[in-house]
């Protein structure tokens, strides 16, 4: 009755346009009302919302979303753009190649799909039409490698599952995400050779060694909040947290003092921009932490874990559900309340399988960001045909190959778990 309860009240929410932490708040609230009196009932939620947020690991957040604010009016981006212009240049699909590379790059130093999409996107939009490839596959290159940036960290949908899961290690996590995040870029950079062949689109001249060595130093700053950031976390030099704010203040002293592209004057501006950005977040957060003390007091969480348990003993044909499920919640809700909510739902049928949590939140994410780019709610879709500025009906069949190349990069993660755990196994998480 509970679950049945909450899916009509949720639903209801979003049909009429509600946002969607006000419908996950107001579920939440519906949900508690129904053990507890009203006032009890508000007062509960008021106080999950505020439980919710007194994280310190909830902290690298905005931190990380200031330093991807930085990084994205800092010139970073331009320089990831040129170093990978020197490698992919020459090659069939070589200007494609340079966008998911440069996604790659520009997500993994910002934590930011949609800072990425955008940046990366503006930069290459000009340089792919004038190469030969159509606005639709362009935007469809430019949205799907965008979503690298959720999964090679650093990642701010890594901590916040990390959250959700009852605290597991976000150095592992971070080290967890690399080979699956490398994997869907060579998926990707393999459609955009076969597509460009197919096509005849025009490559550029091969760089010159020059040019190579020239651009990669120029871009060596820009790598290095990488190692700074993931070799200090590994190396335990400092937390996630505490990373996050070396990455604000490397950003900042390198766009400001050495890439000179923002200076001080610049910063009010920026720091507005990631307070919207992380108020939207952290509402989000704050919401769907009382959803799940809800479900939880419920036990809806332990009541789904038993149903799927009782479907079948095979952990791969439960995995295959759970997918199905997941790619499905993606088209309708996007990736943060997503995980928020959904965690503490599976993981616990998961954990009784076996699962590592580390693999489950890998699996989790990768899926999830499949539906970032996928209508209606994709958000990644909107901020990549925005930037194109094509409308989203026109870029949906170009974006079929990629989904399929995604899903198949997630069966392969699903199935094969060193594709996740080899690495924190390796530096001992």
């Amino acid at each position: 009755m509970e679950v049945t309860l909450l899916l009509i009240v949720f639903i209801s929410l979003l049909l009429l346009r509600v946002p969607i932490a006000f419908a996950i708040g107001i579920s939440a609230l519906v949900l508690i009302g129904i053990k507890l009196p009203s006032i009890e009932a508000l007062t509960t939620v008021a106080q999950r919302m505020a439980t919710g947020l007194n994280s310190f690991t909830l902290l690298a957040i905005p931190l990380f979303v200031i330093a991807g604010e930085i990084m994205n009016r800092g010139g970073i981006a331009k320089r990831l753009i040129n170093f990978a212009k020197s490698i992919f240049g020459f090659f069939p699909g070589g200007m494609a190649a340079i966008n998911i590379l440069g996604n790659m790059l520009f997500g993994a130093i910002s934590g930011s799909a949609a800072a990425s999409a955008s940046a990366i996107g503006g930069i290459m939009k000009k340089p792919l039409e004038d190469t030969g490839y159509s606005k639709e596959f362009g935007a469809a290159v430019n949205i799907t490698s965008s979503t690298t940036g959720l999964i090679i960290p650093p990642s701010n949908t890594l901590i916040i599952y990390s959250l959700a899961s009852g605290g597991t290690s976000i150095a592992a996590l971070f080290l967890a995400g690399y080979i699956p995040g490398i994997l869907i870029g060579l998926v990707l950079v393999m459609f955009a050779v076969i597509y460009a062949k197919r096509n005849k689109i025009k490559t550029d001249t091969k760089a010159s060694f020059k040019t190579f060595v020239t651009s990669f130093i120029d871009a060596i700053p820009s790598f290095s909040i990488l190692v700074i950031v993931i070799g200090g976390i590994v190396g335990g030099f400092f937390t996630a947290t505490e990373s996050s704010a070396i990455a604000v203040a490397y950003a900042l002293l390198i766009s400001v003092f050495l890439y000179k592209e923002i200076s001080f004057k610049d910063l009010p501006e920026i720091l507005l921009a990631s307070m919207k950005t992380t108020g939207i977040v952290l509402l989000l957060v704050s919401c769907s932490m009382a959803l799940s003390w809800a479900l939880s007091y419920n036990n809806i969480p332990q009541d789904m874990a038993e149903a799927l348990l009782s479907i079948s003993d095979n952990k791969y044909v439960v995995l295959i559900l759970i997918n199905i499920l997941l790619l499905f919640i993606g088209i309708f809700m996007d990736i943060t309340p997503a995980v928020l909510i959904f965690t503490p739902i599976f993981l616990p049928a998961m954990e009784k399988f076996g699962v590592s949590p580390v693999h489950f939140g890998i699996i989790m994410v990768l899926n999830l960001c499949i539906g970032l780019c996928t209508p209606p709610v994709g958000s990644l879709l909107f901020v990549g045909c925005s930037v194109a500025e094509i409308k989203i009906q026109s870029v949906v069949k170009t974006l079929i190959p990629f989904f399929l190349g995604m899903i198949a990069v997630l069966l392969a993660v699903t199935f094969i778990p060193a594709l996740s755990l080899w690495l924190p196994e390796l530096f001992g998480f």
